[in-house]
């Protein structure tokens, strides 16, 4: 899952940003730059072909990176932003500071393809509720199952600063339209707390808090994998479960405008793609093998979306509805 560190779970450094002429800064997610994410991996594989630096600048979440981005602007020393998903990438567009790409993305083997002409995908998943088989021996099947239930406590995150907290709002939505008012009260109700991040909130659900927590699909194969513990799953849900789409761009005034094109066309590669299993625990974009346990994963048989410009247009409406819903 993106926003790995399940043992963990401390905050990345956040290191400054460098300048220099062979320095390739690029703003991302703590996650992905911290220790136990895929991008030291990443740095070295990169590194060692372009003679060159990459310097991280870690921030909480992909609404963070875009944040602040609005906020320095033109004197932003970023030359790649990466981690916002595909349902802010409009919303980042229109800023007018992300440049076009040129990368090759024949080799893609995302479900429903991709034809941005400005974001370059790196990796996606499915938003899932996680529980542990050994505490929660009935898990909904559905996400009205969930909602109408009163014996399961949850935990996830706020759509405000978190693409998975902003993911399901989405998939609220996507399942109940008109009635996601009620549906958010009854969500309330059940709710241990909303977190900034993922990052808080998996901890507390590793830590008893709650029964289950908003995550994705993939989540349980870290715990299978690096833990050798089956006892996590991520339930499937009837009505389907809401994909995203996490990806990279370069800034129009990127100070390494060359490092920038050549890191976006090697996120493409097995050298990239090749961490992203187990250093993200999401999907691969590209065709690389997954390591074993993958293969237990739960694999949604109704992918859920909005589209891009629909998500734009009517996010900071849907984010008030949540809101108000929650202080009645």
């Amino acid at each position: 899952m993106k926003k790995t560190a399940l043992a963990i779970l401390m905050c990345a450094a956040t290191l400054p940003a460098v300048a220099a002429n062979d320095t390739l800064n690029i703003y991302t997610y703590s996650s992905f730059a911290s220790d136990w994410g895929p991008g030291p991996a990443i740095k070295t594989a990169f590194e060692a072909q372009c003679d060159c630096n990459v310097n991280y600048v870690a921030l909480d979440d992909g609404v963070s990176i875009l944040n602040r981005l609005r906020l320095e602007g033109e004197k932003s020393n970023a030359d790649i932003i990466l981690g916002l998903d595909d349902n802010l990438i409009v919303e980042a567009t229109q800023t007018g500071l992300i440049a076009k790409h040129d990368v090759d993305t024949t080799a893609l083997t995302l479900p429903g393809g991709w034809q941005d002409s400005h974001f370059v995908p790196f990796d996606y998943g499915y938003f899932a509720f996680v529980y542990n088989k050994t505490q929660l021996e009935n898990p909904p099947t559905s996400l009205k199952d969930l909602i109408e239930r009163d014996d399961i406590k949850i935990l996830y995150q706020d759509p405000r600063t978190s693409t998975p907290g902003q993911g399901l709002m989405l998939w609220v939505k996507h399942v109940y339209g008109v009635n996601a008012f009620e549906a958010w009260g009854k969500i309330a109700k059940k709710t241990v707390t909303v977190t900034k991040g993922w990052s808080e909130a998996y901890s507390m659900f590793l830590d008893g808090e709650a029964d289950m927590v908003l995550s994705y699909t993939t989540s349980p194969a870290y715990h299978l994998i690096a833990e050798e513990d089956s006892n996590y799953a991520a339930a499937h849900f009837d009505e389907g479960h809401y994909m995203q789409v996490e990806v990279a761009a370069k800034l129009k005034h990127a100070p390494n405008a060359k490092l920038a094109d050549d890191f976006l066309q090697f996120m493409l590669s097995e050298g990239f793609q090749q961490h992203i299993a187990t250093g993200n625990w999401m999907y691969p974009v590209i065709d690389v093998d997954l390591p074993a346990g993958f293969e237990t994963l739960t694999v949604p048989k109704t992918p859920l979306n909005f589209s891009a410009e629909e998500v734009n247009e009517k996010r900071r409406g849907w984010i008030r509805e949540w809101q108000t819903a929650l202080i009645q």
